[in-house]
């Protein structure tokens, strides 16, 4: 069965989002199921959610899981043979869907396909370097960012490496579960693509209210380095992810230092962050950092 509005979820994990998800709901066909994961138990969230929006599911997952155990949890409620992974600050255009639909109809076989970000100078996939861009038809590509993945779930669930129903590594907590992803799959020869005709407004870095900045800039600080070595150690050697981290190791203690001395502390803690989640890694630990926003 080929995709279509009646075979396709949404699946959208949000955390502190209510500045963002308004939009992003609408720009998605009220044809089509939403699964909001929300990663707190804000029952007034909850109702609030689904009583606006009637195609909308909302699951409190009582914790904050992150985003690769956030959309586990919502793929699992998934009963259609198609799941659109999308963070909360995307914004589909009106045509988006319609021209992922047109192009899948074209393609022979796969696991991935996704829009592409309007944004020129930052765009969301990654080549192969046998690999080209194409204007108008669909193009395979190494990897596509995760705020906004069609997954092909009929498929994927055929593979090995999903026998658990566990698409994204959960070990990660943020950053790199979606390269991680896509890299197995590549890896099992299947194959990820881009539709350009089927374009998406990201935000960045605003799935989260503002007023929670700086507690999230620590907590993306600690994470993209952790997860940075855990998915080298993953895919390559424990010796290749220490190899490759050391530089920002260092500079990021020597920042640390320079702030400190120069009380610039909000700075200071931004690069300690840094260090102690590259040491965290090293150690083997857990992606356990979670940002304090017990605050209003």
């Amino acid at each position: 069965m080929s995709i279509s509005r009646q075979n396709l979820t949404a699946v959208i994990v949000t955390f502190k989002s209510e500045n963002v998800i308004d939009d992003c709901i609408k720009s998605i066909s009220e044809n089509i199921k939403i699964i909001i994961v929300d990663n707190s138990n804000d029952q007034k969230f909850k109702e609030n959610i689904e009583k606006k929006y009637k195609n909308v599911e909302c699951i409190l997952s009582s914790e904050n899981l992150g985003m690769g155990s956030g959309n586990n949890l919502g793929l699992k409620h998934v009963k259609t043979d198609y799941a659109f992974v999308l963070n909360p600050d995307v914004i589909l255009e009106k045509d988006s869907i319609d021209e992922i639909i047109l192009s899948s109809k074209e393609i022979e076989s796969f696991s991935i396909i996704s829009p592409i970000s309007n944004s020129v100078a930052y765009p969301n996939y990654k080549f192969d370097k046998n690999n080209k861009y194409n204007n108008n038809n669909a193009f395979k590509v190494k990897s596509v960012d995760g705020y906004a993945m069609l997954f092909n779930l009929k498929k994927m669930k055929q593979l090995e490496i999903f026998d658990d129903s566990k698409y994204f590594d959960e070990n990660f907590f943020m950053y790199l579960e979606n390269d991680d992803l896509c890299k197995r799959l590549i890896d099992c020869g299947e194959n990820i693509y881009v539709v350009p005709r089927s374009k998406i407004k990201h935000l960045g870095a605003k799935a989260v209210d503002e007023k929670y900045r700086d507690e999230i800039e620590l907590s993306r600080n600690w994470h993209w380095v952790w997860s940075k070595f855990y998915y080298n150690k993953k895919h390559f050697s424990f010796f290749s992810a220490l190899l490759k981290g050391l530089p920002s190791f260092i500079f990021a203690i020597a920042k640390f230092l320079f702030y400190l001395l120069i009380m610039k502390r909000k700075k200071s803690k931004v690069y300690l962050n840094r260090v102690i989640g590259f040491i965290n890694a090293i150690l083997g630990k857990k992606s356990s950092y979670r940002p304090n926003l017990n605050f209003d």
